[in-house]
């Protein structure tokens, strides 16, 4: 496969591999951008990410954790929130945050994360148990559920019950998430797109951050339709069938960072 190949396929994963990494759009992308800049630079780095998605991903990698990126933007959207984002990051060791989020959300094994972090395969397994135990003691939410498939909402419901949270409210259509939401007003939502009257979760998501900002991850079987580059697009995106450990490091992350971006 091409450079022009890999990097088409796989653009829109790193980039939200980016965005979750960083708690924010406009920052994950930058790092991206720097990726592949330093790419087009080094003509063995430009080779390397032809042969495999594990060589664009180290690329990143690389780039992540030698650069800085000033993600206070005045007048960008969210720019408080990313503020507040890389604060926290400020405090925290991030490598084992990298090796949940390549071990769960873009799915790696634990040998190709620790090719991607150049370090050994024990020491990635390390990395995932400790960021594991953070996610355990995170403090608890309340959680609302905006899911039209009731095996997946008790699924859902289960894992978010067993990671201490309170699920305060589940929902099936947008109407029904609207007054969910006024009710409950919970402190993070997971939301699927298509619900069951025809309505989007989209729009869903887009009345409930009018009451004002609150961490929404979207679980779905329809990635594409949240990373077009189009428009602001939501830090945290589940791909549906999913892993639940997967699901695990995204609540972990958007309590962490305590905020999601704009949708629209």
């Amino acid at each position: 496969m091409s450079v022009a190949e890999t990097v088409g396929v796989e653009l829109p994963y790193l980039r939200r591999y980016a965005r979750a990494l960083t708690g924010s759009q406009s920052s994950g992308d930058t790092y991206v951008r720097m990726t592949l800049e330093a790419a087009l630079i080094d003509p063995q780095l430009l080779a390397e990410i032809g042969g495999d998605r594990i060589a664009l991903y180290r690329a990143f990698s690389k780039i992540w954790s030698t650069a800085h990126v000033d993600t206070a933007h005045p007048g960008g959207d969210g720019s408080m929130h990313e503020q507040a984002a890389q604060d926290r990051l400020a405090q925290v060791t991030p490598l084992h945050r990298q090796a949940l989020l390549l071990t769960t959300l873009e799915e790696f094994s634990l040998t190709e994360t620790a090719n991607i972090l150049g370090i050994d395969e024990d020491e990635a397994g390390k990395l995932v148990a400790r960021a594991i135990e953070e996610i355990e003691s995170e403090t608890t939410t309340d959680v609302l559920i905006i899911e039209d498939e009731p095996l997946i909402s008790m699924q859902l419901e289960g894992l978010v019950s067993d990671l201490g949270h309170n699920v305060v409210g589940t929902a099936a259509t947008r109407t029904q998430a609207q007054e969910a939401f006024a009710k409950t007003r919970p402190g993070l939502v997971l939301a699927d797109i298509q619900l069951a009257d025809g309505s989007s979760g989209i729009d869903a998501v887009e009345d409930i951050l009018k009451f004002g900002d609150v961490p929404v991850i979207f679980i779905t079987a329809y990635p594409e339709k949240l990373l077009t580059g189009e428009r602001p697009e939501p830090t945290y995106l589940v791909t549906k069938p999913f892993q639940e450990s997967t699901v695990r490091a995204q609540i972990s992350q958007a309590l962490f960072f305590g905020s999601s971006r704009p949708i629209g």
